[in-house]
C-alpha cells in the first residue's frame, strides 16, 4: 500500500516530452501508484510504497533517463524525507524552486558553443546556396560539426524516447535528422537542429517568468529578523531559527519576516503582497502580522505565532504550488487529445512515405522528406504546455490580488457561476453589532440616553451591550446595585435613581411601553434592527437600535456580480425581517432567514439540482463548511491566517472585502479565453502545415519555427495574466449606505 509521497525537483522538467518520459520510467517501478509532473515547478511528485521502491531508487531512475534529480521534502515538512539522495546538491526543504540549481557561468561560457553551432549550421546552408553540393565533405563536416554542438542534447533525448518508446518530439526530431541524414539533406537538418535548440532554449526563459512570479511570492519574507535576547539585546537570527514565541522587531520600511501579535509600538503596515489590500493598515498591540507584509512608518515589536513553514504567507506559497501539481479540465483534455494525436500522426507520416512510392511510383526521397516534415510538426508541445502556464499565470495572479484559488479547476470552473449564496453575518455584514440609531423619548437628550445606557452597559459582556458602550466617548456614571437580566437586560442606580436598559419585553413587563414607545420600537424592528429601550423607574428616555451592518464593498460586490449575468442569494441564521432587511439595502435578489448549517446545506443542494455545477457559496469557512463544500465553489472570507477557513474553502478571500469574488469570476472568465485562445491557434498552425506540407510547399526548416513559434506565442499569451488590470469596481451610488438607518 503506497504510504509515502516523494517531491522531486528535475533541473530538465520543461516541456510535456520530458514529462512523458519520467511518467513512463518512473511509473514502471515496482511500489508507484503515480506519479504527477509540473513543468513549472520542474518538479515530479510520486506516491509509492518506501518500502518497496526508496526515494534514492526513484532517483536512479530519473538518472537514467538522462535528468538531474533533487529530492525535496513534501510541502510544509521540514527536513528531507528519509533515505533521500540529493548527490551533491543540497536539498531544500518544502521549497521545489530552490531546489533547482541555476546556472551562474557567464554567458560565453554557456552559450559560447551553441553559438558557434549556430555559424557552422549557417555556413552549410550558404555554401549550399553558392552551389556547393549537399553531400560535398566540407558541408558534411561543417553540418556534423554544428548538429553535435547543438544538438547532442536533443539527440541524447531521443535515444532515452527511443529506448523508451515514448512518441515526445526528441523521438520525432532524432527521426528527422536521421531521415534528413539518409537522404543527404545535410544543410537543412544541421540548420532545423540549431533552430529546435534555439527554440528550446527560448521557451525555457519564456518558461522562467512563470516560475519567477511565484519564486517572487517566497521573495517577499526576509530570510532573517531582529529578535530579541533575554538580555534585552536585539540577535539578528535567521528565520527559520526564530523559535516559536520570541520577540522580533522590525524598523520602519522593512518587511517582515514571520507571524505574530503585535506587543510594543504602533505603525502602518503594508498588506497586500498578503491579503491584496492597497491601503496599509494600522496596527497597534494585540492586532496581528503577517510575514511578507512591509512595515510603514514606527518600529514594532510583535511575538512569533509559528515558524517560518506555518506563516500565511508560506500557506499561501504551497496551496499555489500545489494548485499547479492539479490537472484543470482543459488540462486533462489536452493531455488525453496528445495520447491520440501524437501516434496518429506518426502513422499517417509513415504512410506518407511509402504508400505514394510503393502504390504510385512516386519519388521516394521526395515523399521521405514530405513525412519527415509531419514529424516535426506533429509535436503537440504548444498545445500542451499553453494549459499550465495559463493556469499557474492565473493563479499567481489571483494571489497577488489576495484571492487564494485551491486548483486549476476552481479557476476553470468560476466563469460557470450562475448563482451565488452568500452567509450575513461576517460576509456581507461587519460581523460585530454597532450602534445605528439613538431616538429619545419625552425630551431627554441623545447624549442623555447613550450616557445613561452606556454606563449600565458597561457591565454586561452581551454584544448589543458591547456596541452601546463602543458608541458612547464621554466618561460613563457609576453605577450602584447593578443587575443583569437574563434574557431581557439590566437594571442599576444611578445619582439614586434606577433605571434599566432592556429589549421590548422588559419594557413591556416594566409597563413603560407607551403608544409612542411601541411605535419606535416597531420602526426599527420592521428594519431588521435590535432595538433596546433605556427608562427610569417609571418613564422611557429613548430607544437605542443596534444592528449587523453591511460593509460599503458588499454593496459594490453584489451589483459587480449582477452586472456578470450573476444572481446573488443571502442564507443568515437571523430572522427573515432581518435577514430581508439587509438584502434589500445591499441589492441581494433573495433572502433566507432562520437557516442553521443543515438548512443552507439543503438551500446549496436544491439551488445544484435546478443550475448544475455552477453554484458559489460565498462563507466563514466554519458554521458553513457543509454548505462550502457541497458547493460547485466554496468561498472562505477573511481567510488570513485562519487555518479553518483555508482548509474547507476552494477559494480564500484573504481580506474581510467581498469585491474578490467578482474579480475572481473576472479573472477567470478572462483564463478561459486564453485557454481557448491558445488551444485554436496551437491545433490551427498543426493543420495549415499540415496542408502546406502535403501540398509541397513545407519545410522542415519552417516546421521547427512554426512548432516552436507556437509553443512561444501561447506561453506569451498565457502570461498576459500576470499582467492582467484589476477590473472597474461597480459604481455605487452617490451616497454608498453605511448602515440600516
Amino acid at each position: 500500500m503506497p504510504t509515502t509521497t516523494t517531491i522531486i525537483a528535475v533541473d530538465q522538467l520543461d516541456c510535456a516530452a520530458e514529462e512523458q518520459v519520467l511518467r513512463k520510467a518512473v511509473g514502471s517501478l515496482p511500489g508507484v501508484a503515480s506519479v504527477q509532473c509540473n513543468v513549472v515547478t520542474r518538479r515530479m511528485t510520486v506516491l509509492h510504497d518506501a518500502a518497496a521502491t526508496p526515494p534514492a531508487m526513484l532517483s536512479e531512475k530519473v538518472r537514467s533517463v538522462g535528468m538531474t534529480p533533487t529530492v525535496v521534502s513534501p510541502a510544509g515538512e521540514t527536513g528531507v524525507l528519509a533515505g533521500a539522495d540529493c548527490g551533491a546538491t543540497a536539498c531544500a526543504p518544502g521549497d521545489a524552486y530552490a531546489a533547482v540549481k541555476e546556472d551562474t557561468r557567464p554567458w560565453w561560457r554557456k552559450y559560447g558553443l551553441f553559438i558557434l553551432a549556430g555559424l557552422l549550421a549557417a555556413g552549410a546552408e550558404t555554401l549550399y546556396f553558392a552551389g556547393v553540393k549537399e553531400t560535398s565533405p566540407i558541408v558534411i563536416a561543417m553540418s556534423v560539426a554544428s548538429i553535435l554542438l547543438g544538438g547532442l542534447p536533443t539527440l541524447k533525448k531521443g535515444w532515452i524516447a527511443l529506448r523508451t518508446f515514448t512518441l515526445n518530439i526528441n523521438f520525432l526530431m532524432t527521426v528527422a535528422i536521421v531521415g534528413g541524414a539518409v537522404i543527404g539533406a545535410w544543410p537543412e537538418i544541421a540548420l532545423v537542429t540549431f533552430l529546435f535548440a534555439l527554440a528550446e532554449l527560448i521557451e525555457a526563459k519564456a518558461l522562467d517568468r512563470a516560475r519567477n512570479a511565484v519564486k517572487g511570492l517566497m521573495a517577499m519574507a526576509p530570510d532573517e529578523a531582529s529578535v530579541k535576547q533575554p538580555d534585552g539585546s536585539w540577535k539578528v537570527m535567521t528565520a527559520g531559527a526564530v523559535p516559536v514565541g520570541a520577540v522580533v522587531q522590525v524598523k520602519p520600511g522593512e518587511r517582515l519576516a514571520l507571524d505574530g501579535v503585535v506587543v510594543a509600538g504602533e505603525s502602518s503596515v503594508n498588506q497586500a503582497p498578503v491579503t491584496g489590500e492597497s491601503v496599509p493598515v494600522d496596527k497597534k498591540a494585540g492586532d496581528k502580522v503577517f510575514a511578507g507584509t512591509i512595515n510603514e512608518s514606527g518600529v514594532l515589536e510583535f511575538k512569533t505565532t509559528g515558524g517560518k513553514d506555518q506563516t500565511t504567507l508560506a500557506k499561501i506559497i504551497r496551496t499555489v504550488q500545489e494548485a499547479q501539481g492539479s490537472r484543470a479540465p482543459t488540462q486533462r483534455f489536452v493531455d488525453n487529445f496528445a495520447k491520440v494525436y501524437t501516434p496518429l500522426v506518426c502513422i499517417v507520416a509513415a504512410l506518407v512515405a511509402v504508400v505514394p512510392w510503393l502504390a504510385f511510383d512516386q519519388p521516394f526521397y521526395s515523399w521521405l522528406y514530405k513525412a519527415l516534415v509531419l514529424l516535426v510538426i506533429a509535436c503537440p508541445c504548444a498545445l500542451v504546455i499553453s494549459t499550465p502556464v495559463t493556469v499557474v499565470s492565473g493563479l499567481t495572479a489571483a494571489a497577488k490580488r489576495g484571492i487564494l484559488i485551491k486548483g486549476g479547476v476552481h479557476l476553470e470552473n468560476g466563469r460557470k457561476l450562475k448563482v451565488v449564496a452568500l452567509d450575513k453575518t461576517g460576509t456581507i455584514t461587519e460581523g460585530r453589532p454597532r450602534v445605528t440609531d439613538v431616538q429619545p423619548v419625552g425630551g431627554a437628550s441623545k447624549d442623555e440616553v447613550l450616557r445613561i445606557a452606556a454606563s449600565l452597559d458597561a457591565l454586561s459582556q452581551h454584544p448589543v451591550a458591547i456596541a452601546v458602550v463602543a458608541a458612547w466617548s464621554g466618561e460613563r456614571a457609576s453605577v450602584e446595585a447593578f443587575k443583569s437580566l437574563t434574557g431581557r437586560g439590566v437594571e442599576g442606580r444611578i445619582d439614586g435613581a434606577a433605571y434599566f436598559v432592556g429589549n421590548h419585553r422588559l419594557a413591556e413587563e416594566r409597563k413603560v411601553c407607551s403608544l409612542e414607545v411601541e411605535a419606535v420600537l416597531s420602526h426599527f424592528e420592521v428594519q431588521g434592527k435590535t432595538a433596546v429601550v433605556v427608562a427610569s423607574a417609571s418613564t422611557v428616555l429613548g430607544v437605542i437600535a443596534v444592528a449587523d451592518t453591511p460593509r460599503e464593498s458588499s454593496v459594490e460586490a453584489v451589483k459587480s456580480l449582477h452586472e456578470m449575468g450573476i444572481k446573488t442569494l443571502m442564507l443568515s441564521g437571523d430572522n427573515q425581517t432581518t435577514a430581508s432587511a439587509i438584502a434589500k439595502l445591499v441589492g441581494i435578489d433573495e433572502a433566507r432567514g432562520g437557516m442553521l448549517p443543515e438548512d443552507k446545506l439543503a438551500e446549496i443542494e436544491r439551488l445544484t439540482k435546478e443550475h448544475g455545477d455552477a453554484i458559489g457559496m460565498v462563507g466563514d469557512g466554519v458554521n458553513d463548511a457543509p454548505a462550502l463544500a457541497k458547493s460547485t465553489i466554496g468561498f472562505a472570507m477573511g481567510a488570513a491566517g485562519t487555518d479553518t477557513a483555508l482548509e474547507t474553502a476552494d477559494v480564500a478571500l484573504m481580506q474581510d472585502d467581498l469585491r474578490g469574488l467578482p474579480e475572481f469570476v473576472r479573472l477567470s472568465r478572462q483564463t478561459g479565453r486564453v485557454l481557448a485562445q491558445n488551444i485554436t491557434f496551437a491545433i490551427g498552425i498543426k493543420v495549415v502545415f499540415f496542408v502546406l506540407t502535403l501540398g509541397g510547399w513545407g519545410t522542415m526548416w519552417m516546421a521547427v519555427i512554426a512548432d516552436v513559434g507556437a509553443s512561444l506565442l501561447v506561453v506569451g499569451n498565457g502570461l498576459r495574466l500576470l499582467g492582467m488590470r484589476k477590473g472597474p469596481a461597480a459604481r455605487p451610488g452617490p451616497n454608498p449606505p453605511r448602515n440600516l438607518a
